[in-house]
This record gives structure tokens, C-alpha cells and sequence, in this order.
């Protein structure tokens, strides 16, 4: 440990945890909260994806710049705070929106925020902890994470049939913005930091050219399993057309909603284990190479219930649990492999590379999946597993 006390469940972990649980409370609030906003606009179906894509393409653009800029700085705790403070302050702009314009423009602005803060936050916590409790820690953040996800879409559920119209739809997306601003209160009290003595004082290009080649061989196995590793939103479309034969249109699409809280509730119980274990045999690497390789089962289950054309309810919900499990082992596990292969004075840029790595593979997983759906939906899932696959094994072959 470079910086923090010896215990690993500290201060600043805690602040941490807590700082992910209300800023996703609110963010994953608005983003149940969106599609019957934009549907409440007028706006066709398509503007969500063109809102979604924003943001993520935002967000990474971001967070390969704000880790270069942290490690010359010295310092992290302002722009996290800025970071989640404007995440926050977005859910009330996509409020006061009027047409798709200012809804992108909102989302855009929130997760460049998001972008910002996400590698510092890393850091900093890899800062805080001792080194043989990088596991534990990121995996106790990321439950954390994880139980806010569950809650505000949970919560959103519950309230948007209270009222009607767009004036009670702007309502509640205003008030999501609580739990996002009380986020950055809270990292700015919680969470300490200590400035570094000895910044980075080398040019972007230079800095890239100085992170060691293990790390270089481990963000080529993260993005091969990253351009098969579609968003896990897609398996409420899937449940909701594998489910249709035998519930009905609009109780598969019900269902495939409860199924993806599933998902999220099995991520956030997952998520600690996982890193123990990893903590517990320091194969960091190799165990995240079996996630990945566990993770390629999923679009095979997929794509075999795709060729049958429909789906049992128990199936449907090992599929969003397998996918739930592995999301939480590799969320843990990526950031437990990056803060011990990154050099320290570089960590920020590690941890940026690792979030514009995952961007790119995000986008381009699901843009390949979707794309092939038009044409057999099992051709999709099969092509997903075997890039998966060949990730996990690149992954594995590593301690």
C-alpha cells in the first residue's frame, strides 16, 4: 500500500462504496426513467440509442485524457468530485429538456463527467489499499456500485405509474439529481487523499511508451473480449422475443425486465467473492480469463435457445445470471489486474487506457450484435462467444 492505513476496509473505501451507491441511485434512476420521457417528447425509439451511444462515446473519450492529466497534476480528489457532481447535476438538465437536442446534449455532458471520475476514483482507491487486498476492495466497491444500480431502476419502477403526463416525468428525473449531487458531498468528506511527491512529467505519447509490456499483453486480452462483449441490455430484447411464444408479448417484456434486476443482484453478490478469491492465490489474470471463458457461455445458451425459436423462464434466468456473475467478476477483477500491473506514477493513465479500452470493445460488440440480429440473431451470439472465448484464453494463459 502506497497510501491510506493498513486496513484494507478504510476511510476512503468506504467513502468510495457509498459515493458509487447514491450517484448510481440517481443515474440508473434516470436512465429507467428515460424511454417514457423521450416517448413523452415525441421522440421515435431510435433518439434512446442515439442518447445511449452519446454518452458512452463521451464518457471514454474522457477518461483516456483525465488519467494522463491526473498523473501530472499530483492530485485526483477535485476532478473526481467535479466528476460526479456533474453526473448528478445532468439528471435535472435532461429534466428541463424540451426536444431530443437537450436530452443529448444533458446525457453527453453527465457521462463526460462520469468519464472524468471513473479512472481518478480507481486510482485513488488503489492508492488506499494494501497490495494483497486489491481484490476484496474493488469488489467490495463495485457491490456497492452495484446495489445502487439495483435500487434506482427499482425505485423508478414503483413511481412512474404514481402519476402521469410529462410534468410527472419531469419530476421525478428532477429529483434523481439528489442522490447524484449528495455523491460528490460525500467524496469530497469522505474520502482523503495525499499528494503525490513525484508527479508524471511526461507527454502523453511518452507515457503510453513507458507502461510495461505485461500491462500492454493484458489490455489486448481485455479489448479481444471486449468486442464480443455485447451490453447486457440486450438480453431484455432477447428475453422479451425468446419468452413471447410462451408468456405473451407483454409479460415477456415485463419478465425480461425482473430478469435484468436479477442480473444485477447476482453482479453486486458476486463482485467481492470474486475478488477474495483472486486475492486469496494472486491469480488475478489467470481468474479473470476464466470469467472470461465462463462469460462466453452465455451468448451460446442464447444463440441454441435462438435457433429453437423460443425459451423456458428458468433457462432465461440462468442466461441473466451467468451474465450477471461474470460482469461482476471481471468489473472486480479488470481493476484489480490494472492496479497491479500499472506503474504508480502512471496509474492514472493505466486506469484511463482500461475505460477507453472497454469503451471502444462496448461499442463495437454491440453495434457487431446488433447488426448481425437483422440477420439471425444465433449468428450474433455466436460470433459474440467466440470473441469472448478467445479473450478468456488470451487472459488465461497468464498468472
Amino acid at each position: 500500500m502506497e497510501e491510506g492505513s493498513n486496513r484494507w476496509l478504510n476511510r476512503a473505501v468506504w467513502g468510495m462504496a457509498w459515493t458509487s451507491f447514491l450517484s448510481d441511485l440517481g443515474h440508473e434512476a434516470m436512465s429507467a426513467i428515460l424511454p417514457a420521457f423521450l416517448a413523452a417528447l415525441g421522440l421515435p425509439p431510435a433518439a434512446l440509442g442515439a442518447v445511449e451511444g452519446a454518452g458512452d462515446a463521451a464518457a471514454s473519450f474522457m477518461k483516456l485524457g483525465a488519467g494522463w492529466v491526473s498523473d501530472r497534476l499530483g492530485r485526483r480528489k477535485g476532478l473526481v468530485v467535479a466528476g460526479y457532481l456533474a453526473t448528478g447535476l445532468a439528471s435535472g438538465f435532461v429534466a428541463m429538456a424540451s426536444g431530443f437536442g437537450g436530452v443529448l446534449a444533458s446525457k453527453a455532458f453527465g457521462w463526460t463527467g462520469r468519464g472524468l471520475r471513473g479512472p481518478l476514483r480507481d486510482a485513488m482507491l488503489t492508492d488506499a489499499i494494501p497490495a494483497d487486498a486489491r481484490g476484496r476492495a474493488f469488489g467490495f466497491h463495485r457491490a456497492g456500485d452495484t446495489v445502487g444500480a439495483i435500487l434506482g431502476p427499482a425505485l423508478a419502477a414503483i413511481l412512474i405509474p404514481l402519476g402521469t403526463g410529462l410534468p410527472w416525468l419531469r419530476m421525478l428525473l428532477g429529483w434523481t439529481l439528489v442522490p447524484g449531487v449528495l455523491a460528490a458531498a460525500v467524496f469530497a468528506w469522505a474520502v482523503p487523499e495525499r499528494a503525490r511527491a513525484h508527479p508524471s512529467r511526461l507527454a502523453f505519447r511518452d507515457a503510453l511508451k513507458a507502461m510495461p509490456s505485461a500491462f500492454r499483453d493484458y489490455l489486448a486480452g481485455v479489448g479481444l473480449f471486449g468486442c464480443g462483449d455485447f451490453a447486457h441490455t440486450l438480453l431484455i430484447l432477447a428475453a422479451a422475443q425468446l419468452l413471447a411464444p410462451g408468456l405473451g408479448a407483454a409479460r415477456a417484456a415485463a419478465a425480461g425486465v425482473a430478469l435484468y434486476a436479477l442480473h444485477n443482484a447476482v453482479y453486486a453478490l458476486s463482485a467481492f467473492p470474486a475478488g477474495a478469491l483472486a486475492d486469496r492465490f494472486r491469480l488475478h489474470r489467470r481468474l479473470l480469463g476464466w470469467g472470461y471463458l465462463a462469460g462466453a457461455i452465455m451468448p451460446v445458451m442464447l444463440a441454441a435457445a435462438f435457433l429453437q425459436g423460443h425459451a423456458s423462464l428458468l433457462l432465461m434466468a440462468g442466461i441473466f445470471a451467468l451474465g450477471g456473475f461474470v460482469n461482476g467478476l471481471q468489473d472486480t477483477l479488470e481493476g484489480a489486474a490494472t492496479a497491479e500491473l500499472a506503474p504508480q506514477e502512471h496509474r492514472g493513465l493505466a486506469f484511463g487506457l482500461l475505460g477507453a479500452v472497454n469503451g471502444a470493445g462496448d461499442l463495437l460488440s454491440s453495434l457487431g450484435v446488433g447488426l448481425l440480429w437483422t440477420w439471425h440473431p444465433a449468428a450474433a451470439f455466436f460470433a459474440a462467444a467466440g470473441l469472448m472465448a478467445a479473450g478468456g484464453l488470451w487472459m488465461a494463459r497468464k498468472p
